[in-house]
């Protein structure tokens, strides 16, 4: 028997090593890895069965790997794929509810202005017949000029309201004292007198203060989100960097050349590429915030003393006191007129009465009752739109202080913040060791996982701030019940780099105020907001300075 031992021996470590042998191939093997890599439409052949010497990867860790120098290549070009598609996919909501709320209030101001002027020429139709129908047009022209105010915003609404004022004077005292001849300089003369005789009481005065109110709160409500729905639209449109870029793909698909195809990326490794590679968009937030708050507070308006559905539903019957004040009041007013003018030319007697029966004036206007106004327009009302507007503005607060946040959450990019040792950390399978950087292009001077230049800001980003103080400048006048000038501001440089940020071409402004385009967790991120502001002051105010004075040059 001991001559058989030592070949039973030997045989058994023949045995034992064949099987060690197939135990370490099979544990090198790149069969899942190359799967998956596949499963994403890239060539088979770019991929080794088994792993190999990696002295050949530019980014990922070397030593061996299942990443050929093609994969590495191609993993690239996916990784910034999946960087831009997750925030798009982040942005695009926010984008659709300021598209949609801007489409719905925009469609409910126009037609809430069609339905007042219907209801007004209905029932003057009924209470003035002919009358109405020879002088018409004095009131379509009203109506045509708060339109193009809404619409074009080219309108000085005080002067408007005093000119059909004075019109409707004209034509008034015309009408009260047919059996006289009045010159178009003896009707300027009257016209003079507007204010002083007040004819149509004290109508044309709180009118003129509630139209102008509610027309400039209601088109810069509009405005605004117009603005916010272009501004999210052109930010999310990303193109990362070389170095965010190399970034992406050590943290999405180097774990992958490690044959760790189902090792997550830490959530802090993730927070920290992330608020790299959106430092830029991270400046954005103080003024986005600024912008939304003055969004509020015209909200508020809205739905108080500048509601506009309060000032245009009733219109016609504030007109009609107007005219029945001037009608009472008509004695009084002619014979200071008289006096001011000096006496009118009598027509013919033939003349006379024949004007006389023509525009005999003694119908009055019946009582208003509200069961006769026309339906709420767009089958709505202004507190609803607002109501349902304002939770939507306080959800998009701090959007892009929390976006590298919300990217991360997303499980395509990170492991969930609970798993903080099975995750992949750039290396190997282990905790992520580094602090979580702040917000902002400021704090990234010490990033550990992404070179930024924080000496050079996004002249995109840039401009997308500016837009936005513009306007939260223009929310607060409006506010305060002043009247808003509007630009066009419109951007003609959409081929520099970002493109129009809206992918299914469902963003177009019927507005011409358009913004221009633009290419972890932390428990000081306040902190980190407010050191981000105060190291680049000194060069954002010199930007905006510039900036400043090219728009101003523009919109001349």
């Amino acid at each position: 028997m001991a001559r058989f031992g030592l070949p039973a021996l030997l045989c058994t470590l023949a045995v034992l090593s064949v099987a060690l042998l197939a135990a370490e191939l099979k544990s090198k093997s790149c069969s899942e890895v190359r799967r998956l890599y596949v499963a994403k439409g890239f060539n088979k052949n770019d991929a080794p069965l088994h792993e190999i010497n990696g002295d050949h990867l530019k980014i990922c860790p070397q030593g061996y790997t299942c990443c050929s120098e093609e994969m590495e290549e191609k993993y690239s070009l996916q990784s910034k794929d999946d960087f831009k598609s997750v925030v798009t996919e982040q942005c695009n909501h926010l984008q659709a509810v300021f598209a949609s709320r801007y489409k719905k209030f925009d469609e409910f101001f126009k037609e809430l202005l069609e339905n007042a002027e219907k209801s007004l020429n209905d029932m003057f139709v009924k209470t003035y017949g002919r009358l109405y129908m020879q002088n018409s047009e004095l009131f379509k022209d009203l109506f045509v000029e708060l339109k193009r105010y809404y619409v074009v915003g080219n309108v000085n609404l005080e002067e408007m309201l005093n000119d059909f004022w004075a019109r409707l004077l004209e034509r008034m005292f015309r009408l009260v004292n047919s059996q006289y001849h009045f010159t178009d300089e003896y009707l300027e003369c009257v016209s003079k007198y507007t204010e002083q005789l007040k004819p149509f009481g004290d109508v044309p005065r709180k009118l003129k203060l509630q139209v102008t109110r509610a027309f400039v709160a209601a088109r810069t409500f509009a405005q605004g989100l117009a603005v916010a729905r272009d501004v999210v639209s052109k930010v999310s449109v990303v193109n990362p960097t070389a170095q965010c870029t190399h970034a992406l793909l050590k943290m999405i698909y180097c774990s992958h050349c490690r044959g760790l195809v189902t090792v997550k990326p830490c959530y802090n490794y993730c927070s920290n590429i992330m608020r790299g590679c959106l430092a830029n968009q991270g400046d954005l937030d103080f003024e986005w915030n600024n912008f939304i708050d003055a969004m509020l507070m015209v909200a508020e308006r809205l739905e108080g003393p500048f509601n506009i559905e309060s000032v245009m539903d009733p219109i016609d019957v504030k007109i009609s006191d107007a005219i029945m004040n001037m009608q009472e009041n008509s004695v009084q007013v002619s014979q200071k007129v008289f006096q001011g003018c000096g006496p009118p030319k009598p027509l013919p007697a033939g003349r006379i009465s024949r004007s006389i029966s023509e525009s005999a004036f003694s119908t009055r206007f019946r009582p208003y009752h509200p069961e006769e106004r026309p339906t709420t327009a767009a089958g709505t009302s202004l507190d609803r739109l607002v109501t349902d507007v304002k939770e939507k503005l306080k959800q998009a607060k701090k959007f892009w202080s929390s976006l590298p946040s919300n990217v991360c959450n997303d499980e395509r990019m990170a492991a969930g913040n609970g798993n903080e040792e099975d995750c992949w950390n750039g290396k190997g399978k282990s905790r992520y060791l580094f602090a979580v950087t702040g917000n902002g292009l400021a704090n990234q001077g010490n990033n550990p996982e992404v070179q930024v230049d924080t000496d050079k800001p996004d002249i995109l980003i840039l401009r997308q701030i500016m837009a936005l103080r513009v306007m939260t400048s223009k929310m607060k006048n409006a506010y305060n019940g002043n009247d808003v000038d509007f630009f066009d501001i419109s951007d003609e440089s959409s081929g520099e780099g970002s493109g129009s940020g809206c992918e299914y071409q469902q963003c177009p402004s019927e507005f011409e105020y358009n913004a221009t385009d633009h290419a972890g967790k932390s428990a000081n991120d306040k902190a980190d907001s407010a050191g981000a502001r105060a190291a680049a002051q000194p060069y954002l105010l010199a930007v905006f300075c510039i900036l400043f004075l090219v728009m101003q040059r523009e919109w001349r």
